[in-house]
This record gives C-alpha cells, structure tokens and sequence, in this order.
C-alpha cells in the first residue's frame, strides 16, 4: 500500500536551530494558506561583492517573509533589509548604507522533485521535513542588491593621479606639470643659450 503524500518525507539534512532555517509546520500543505514571517539573522561570512561592499559578518539581516502553500511546494516572498559597508571606488574612504532587496522563492515538496514523471532542476530549492534554508536566496538577493561601484558620494571628485591626496579635501589643488616634451626642448634652449654665451666671451689676456 503507498504511503500518503504527507509521509513522504525524507529525513532532512538541515538544522532547525540554524539562523536561516526556517519551520513551515503551522504552515500546512493546504494551497493557499499562508503565514507571516518577521526575524532577524546574523550575517554570514563572505556576503558581498570581495573587499569592494559587503555586509559585515554577525550584521543583523531583518526578514519580512510571506510564506504560501502552493501545490508544488512552499512559495517564499518579501522584502530583505541589510546593512552594508566599502569603500568608496574613487577616494577610497570608508562608504556605509542599507541595502534592500526583494526574494521570491519555491521550495518543492520532496515528492514532486524525486517524481520521474516531473521535470525538476537540481539546484532546486527543497522542503526538507517541514524545513526550508533560506541562506542561498538571501545571499543571491543581498549580492544583486549592492552597489557595485559604491562612491561616498555622487560628485566625489576622487584622487590626485600624481600624488594620490583626496580632492574632496582641497577643491583647488594642482600641481605644476611640464609635458615632457616641452621639457626636452627647454634643455636644448638651456645647451643652447649657455655655448651661445661662451662664444660671445672675449679672449682672456696671458701673462
């Protein structure tokens, strides 16, 4: 006799006590029913784009989920707010702010995705016993939500090129540049003006 679809389960690899793992037990696998998740998460390590942005590691990440029962699986939508810090790509000084992105993912029943007769994706995401694991999507949304070329502000002026001191600091500072090929013919006026004057010195007298 087949088991109902409600038993067919398996044991989940997933740590319920993991900052990201999320229980649908109240959730039911009735479609339509839905429910209302508010938490707050650690971030975890490496969430960003290099040393350019990021979230700093441990930084609260506030969730505001909307869970949905759905025939396929459990649909999970809302809104993903984190803090975030860089530094700026033209001055290099230090750059902070909050990003705001949007997720929206499914999770499928575990006997939909082992049904030969259902066309799944391997990197789909699963519902382990009643469990979901909401870090990929979140890191996929904060990663994409970043700003990519994060500047302390809109009109920073960025870095002297010839000796690297903030612009931002002193509006009007230049420096006195020659073009070096300027610079070459100076020194064959500079030759020529000093052979010019020593053929116009006189004959010294001998004693």
């Amino acid at each position: 006799m087949p088991l109902p679809a409600r038993e067919l389960t398996t044991l989940s690899t997933l740590d319920p006590r993991a900052p990201f793992v999320l229980a649908t037990h109240e959730l039911g696998r009735r479609p339509g029913s839905t429910q209302k998740v508010a938490l707050t998460v650690p971030a975890p390590a490496d969430l960003g784009l290099g040393a350019v942005v990021g979230v700093p590691e441990g930084a609260d990440i506030e969730l505001d989920l909307r869970l949905e029962s759905v025939m396929e699986g459990v649909l999970v939508s809302g809104t993903v707010r984190a803090p975030f810090t860089g530094e700026c790509v033209r001055c290099l000084e230090p750059v902070d702010g909050e990003v705001v992105a949007e997720v929206q993912e499914l999770y499928v029943y575990p006997e939909r995705a082992d049904d030969p007769d259902t066309e799944t994706d391997d990197e789909e995401l699963r519902v382990e016993d009643d469990l979901l694991d909401l870090e990929q999507p979140v890191r996929d949304a904060v990663v994409l939500a970043l700003p990519q070329s994060p500047v302390c502000r809109d009109d920073c002026p960025g870095l002297c090129p010839d000796c690297g001191a903030r612009l931002a600091d002193d509006p009007d500072h230049t420096h006195d540049t020659t073009d070096p090929r300027w610079a070459a013919l100076a020194g064959l006026l500079t030759d020529d003006t000093n052979e010019t004057g020593s053929n116009r010195a006189g004959p010294t007298e001998e004693s």
